[in-house]
């Protein structure tokens, strides 16, 4: 997928800082160097004390016909190739792994988007490991909340019917992805804790950068909205209806599976010999197979009308990827979810620089938390100004703030995290303002911005907003005010707007 963007400034970390992309903090505490180099000196293989070999690991309803093995004693059991057990070779493709009996295709999805990015591939998957000499410990990197942390996992994998419980190995002896998925479970809480989500979560996890999710709607604002994405190198995914919605949104029938997410691997648009152009959407599915069989499928006659030129760069095995028309893709797709470490697939404009700043806050019951205006102690809420200085006057409704509000549940267990819905306000500040925050009356003299105080209960709220020049008060908030809540508000504003 081809494209480039301007690389964001990040204000958020001082170099080498904890939690930044070089020193991540340490999940658990677990110190990776010290750990493998202690287990080295004794000649011992790691067991992960905090991710243990049983059914807490596993959750669900998965018991004692799970067992646990390495690598090397993976590849010996029947139906694998005998090779031998390695961590990666060749670098990284979409092709290395497929879905397992998890159902966690939002996740493994995310993956095949990441392996289109080389650097942030090699931050989530540091490559300098392998099999050999590495006493049974490995790591991996994951954006939580803000920060970057450092995931230590022992190679134990879990086994049901001589195959992997998890992510298979399409080749049979590479190890990164079940092991990578494996610390993300652990992340989770278990295994089974991964089951069922949405591409955005994960894809947050995999690089902290601007999420969006768009509904699926009429072809030219998708095009246009895929297009960007592409252009800008974005990770991009998309899910499927549920059965009962595909009854009601009458979907071309063409295997494309419901309740489902799948990965946007490519856009293109080719030349018909009747010299029409065709709009093409190329779609891979985790499981590796079960593909679309309708127009512009592999085996379609459609690709006869082309040129011998586009069929040979459109070309695609049976893998799990095929082409589909964007009528189709549309018709049969429900929710597009887009993700870059720059905003500027939003427009398209590769060529504008970006900064960010991220703040941890807390609305604390009692002392720091208002849901509404209207609340008296709506002005205890934590408080952010953030200066606008620049605004594109020749593009209508140019975005040039982006927020981000996610609740910091810490090391919850995924399918725990419930609680209050957490919202967003905003306000223009008039010039000679004083500093320091504002009271509940003083903020009900200020002008309040369309589309702000929205909510979410979980996951991150997000918004965008093309701002005039001047200041601007952001509140974050929690619906109730008498619970408590920790949260990530993060500030991405294009460059020469300053940040308070």
């Amino acid at each position: 997928m081809p494209g480039s963007c301007t690389s964001v400034i990040n204000l958020n970390f001082q170099e080498g800082g904890e939690g930044s992309p070089s020193n991540p903090a340490k999940f658990n505490n677990q110190d990776f160097k010290q750990l493998k180099d202690d287990l080295l000196r004794k000649g011992q293989q790691f067991e992960d004390p905090t991710f243990p070999h049983d059914k807490s690991s596993l959750g669900g309803s998965h018991g004692s016909e799970v067992t646990w093995l390495r690598p090397a004693d993976i590849v010996k059991l029947p139906k694998q190739n005998k090779a031998e057990a390695v961590f990666c070779t060749e670098g990284v493709t979409r092709f290395d792994f497929g879905q397992g009996s998890l159902s966690n295709c939002w996740f493994v999805a995310s993956i095949s988007s990441l392996t289109f990015h080389k650097a942030l591939m090699e931050q989530v998957v540091p490559m300098d490991q392998d099999l050999n000499n590495h006493a049974g410990i490995f790591h991996f990197r994951f954006w939580r909340f803000g920060k970057w942390v450092d995931v230590v996992i022992d190679d134990s994998l879990p086994v049901k019917d001589n195959r992997l419980l998890s992510v298979t190995d399409k080749k049979g002896n590479e190890f990164w992805a079940p092991l990578m998925e494996k610390a993300y479970a652990k992340v989770c809480g278990s295994y089974a804790d991964m089951n069922f989500g949405w591409p955005s979560e994960s894809f947050k996890d995999l690089c902290g950068g601007v999420n969006i999710k768009y509904s699926i709607s009429d072809e030219k604002k998708m095009w246009t909205i895929l297009s960007n994405a592409s252009s800008c190198n974005a990770m991009i995914c998309c899910t499927t209806y549920s059965g009962k919605e595909k009854k009601g949104a009458e979907p071309e029938d063409g295997s494309i599976q419901s309740n489902h997410a799948y990965t946007v691997t490519a856009v293109i648009e080719v030349e018909t010999i009747e010299s029409s152009k065709v709009k093409l959407v190329r779609v891979i599915n985790p499981y590796g197979k079960f593909e679309w069989n309708g127009k512009w499928s592999d085996e379609s006659d459609m690709w006869k009308k082309v040129s011998e030129k586009d069929r040979e760069n459109c070309k695609v095995d049976i893998d799990g990827e095929f082409w589909m028309e964007l009528e189709d893709f549309c018709r049969n797709l429900k929710f597009l979810f887009i993700c870059c470490e720059n905003p500027n697939f939003i427009d398209g404009d590769v060529n504008c620089q970006w900064q960010s700043l991220t703040h941890h806050g807390k609305c604390t019951n009692g002392k720091s938390a208002g849901d509404v205006l209207s609340n008296p102690s709506f002005g205890t809420n934590p408080q952010y100004r953030q200066k606008v200085n620049i605004i594109d006057a020749s593009e209508s409704k140019d975005i040039n703030i982006i927020l981000s509000l996610m609740k910091n549940y810490g090391q919850v267990n995924r399918k725990e995290k419930k609680g209050t819905k957490i919202g967003i306000h905003v306000f223009k500040i008039p010039p000679g303002t004083a500093q320091g925050d504002l009271s509940t009356e003083d903020i009900k003299k200020l002008t309040q911005l369309n589309g702000t105080n929205k909510d979410t209960r979980w996951g991150e709220l997000v918004e965008t907003h093309s701002m005039e020049p001047g200041e601007y008060l952001i509140v974050p908030s929690i619906k109730v005010p008498d619970e408590s809540a920790d949260f990530v508000l993060t500030i991405f504003s294009k460059t020469n707007a300053k940040i308070n």
